[in-house]
């Protein structure tokens, strides 16, 4: 098997993520404190985390956690349910079980830069990018002319990273139905689900609709919970979750017994965090679009349909790489520019960078990175 490339996300966050001041292109809601969060356990809850014995933990996820899991679905019971170590441990291990060298697999650019770096390490992978100039749709008749007879797998990501789309329940049950006829598996991410400034935007999850479908998430995104390290896959196909299972064991194993017991407190109030969340979502977007309607000359802005990360368009001097750079170096403002998001699999935008605004210190930040603006004009 080829060796995997380097993770150009993380190895900008390696350089500059605990280094700027600013972190604008955070891809998380706002965390909480320990404090903050065993402060919503019940008694029960609380003594179960605090006289919890630090041994080794199910390999499928606590029975406890998974029942909680289950209930965020429709149509999902615990056995549907497997944990791991964070979503980026449930994509490499479905792609591994999933795919083998004479397969075939398509996933939407731009994209996170796993969703094709993994299956390209094991088959022939095919790319069919957003548009850009039609608000980031998804064209079904571009996954359909993709489509080769030994192809596997369809990746998705939709509320979309980095850009924030969210297609059409129409586009969605067209994209099942396509993958239902061709016997595929439909790998959808939805870890930025339930974030939003629309909650009616949000698509229902695909393994509630479709008996192929893999659904990934995360207590890091919409939970804010990147420290818990717990991710999962819904499947109502238990064949598939025991070969997932098998291959966890040579990964992770099983999850840290503090983190399921954290997590299943977190989930137990996901109204209160979900909601709280939310609510920062949309006074950020607020403070975003004042921000970029005071510099039309420099960006493009599109307010995102979901999740807590846009993509605006750089339209001003230079390349976006440097733009960025020099944000970063002179005013300590760190954003991801579009060449982070560069894919082997075709072209995509070149003059873009992602923000974030999930996080409560955004107008700290844009602050800085607005007099930066002013000092370089």
């Amino acid at each position: 098997m080829p060796s995997l490339p380097d993770f150009k996300l993380e190895t900008h966050f390696s350089r500059w993520e605990f280094k700027a001041r600013h972190h604008l292109t955070a891809s998380d809601a706002q965390s909480l404190s320990l404090k903050e969060l065993l402060a919503m356990a019940t008694e029960a809850e609380r003594g179960a985390f605090e006289n919890l014995w630090l041994g080794y933990t199910e390999t499928h996820g606590a029975p406890e956690l998974r029942e909680a899991i289950a209930e965020t679905y429709q149509r999902q019971s615990a056995k549907n349910i497997l944990c791991f170590a964070g979503a980026e441990e449930g994509i490499y291990i479905a792609n591994h079980v999933l795919l083998e060298k004479t397969d075939h697999a398509i996933v939407v650019t731009p994209n996170y830069q796993a969703a094709e770096t993994i299956p390209l390490a094991i088959c022939d992978v095919s790319g069919v990018g957003l548009d850009p100039d039609n608000d980031w749709d998804l064209d079904l008749d571009r996954i359909a002319a993709a489509i080769r007879p030994n192809t596997k797998l369809i990746h998705i990501n939709f509320p979309h990273n980095p850009t924030g789309k969210i297609i059409a329940r129409e586009t969605l049950e067209g994209l099942i139905d396509l993958c239902r006829r061709h016997g595929i598996w439909l790998f959808s991410d939805e870890v930025y689900r339930s974030l939003g400034p629309k909650p009616e935007r949000q698509l229902p999850q695909v393994a509630d609709l479709y008996e192929r479908g893999l659904s990934l998430n995360v207590m890091s995104k919409a939970y804010g919970l990147p420290g818990l390290r717990i991710g999962w896959i819904a499947t109502t196909d238990e064949r598939l979750l025991g070969k997932m299972e098998r291959m966890k064991h040579y990964l992770s194993i099983c999850n840290s017994a503090p983190s399921e017991r954290l997590a299943i407190i977190a989930l137990r109030n996901r109204e209160q965090i979900l909601a709280r969340n939310n609510m920062l979502v949309r006074s950020n977007l607020v403070l975003l679009k004042e921000f970029f309607d005071e510099f039309p000359a420099l960006f493009e802005w599109r307010e995102p349909d979901g999740g807590c990360v846009g993509y605006p368009r750089y339209v001003g001097e230079g390349s976006v790489d440097e733009f960025t750079t020099d944000l970063v170096e002179q005013a300590g403002v760190l954003l991801l520019p579009s060449g982070i998001y560069k894919s082997d699999l075709g072209q995509v935008p070149t003059d873009r960078f992602r923000i974030g605004f999930g996080r409560a210190n955004l107008a700290e930040g844009l602050a800085a990175f607005r007099n930066h603006l002013f000092r370089n004009q």
